[in-house]
């Protein structure tokens, strides 16, 4: 997996956020001496050789006000998790979903998925909404509230000569 100079300095330019811009992508592209179809097409192709896994937002969901968050953890069948994490995974109140190894005996939970709500009583709502939809799938289930917020950060590159 090998990036030439110019995708460095994309990766670069990108990895701690996007400006808080009306066009973002132009800005890095001006930034950068690069129109915007390159920048993206670069991106693009990064996706597709695996150098980078996604763009997404990453919003500090507590300035918006969502205080109570949850991971809610869920024993499901193995033959049905993949079919309903994705199902779960697509409701509007959780950031994201996955799969995981059961630690039997002590950790029976294979889904995960974190809730993000104003209230305690209101992510114990939308926690019944989830068990609403795993229905006779799900074994069991508890939930992990989250008592403080942790740095988010991606992969960063050193720069260049550093080692």
């Amino acid at each position: 997996m090998s990036i030439d100079a110019t995708d460095r300095r994309i990766i670069a330019a990108t990895q701690g956020g996007l400006p808080l811009v009306p066009e973002p992508y132009a800005a890095i592209a001006a930034e950068l001496g690069l129109s915007v179809a390159t920048l993206c097409d670069r991106l693009h192709a990064m996706q597709e050789r695996d150098v980078i896994r996604r763009i997404a937002a990453a919003p500090n969901h507590y300035a918006l006000g969502m205080v109570a968050n949850g991971m809610s953890v869920w024993d499901v069948e193995d033959a049905a998790v993949a079919a309903l994490g994705m199902r779960v995974g697509a409701l509007d109140f959780v950031s994201h979903c996955y799969e995981r190894p059961r630690a039997l005996p002590d950790w029976p939970y294979n889904l995960f998925a974190m809730i993000h709500a104003e209230s305690r009583a209101e992510v114990e709502e939308k926690r019944g909404r989830i068990a609403a939809l795993l229905g006779a799938a799900c074994r069991g289930h508890d939930i992990l509230y989250s008592t403080r917020i942790l740095k988010k950060t991606g992969l960063r590159l050193r720069p260049e000569g550093d080692t």
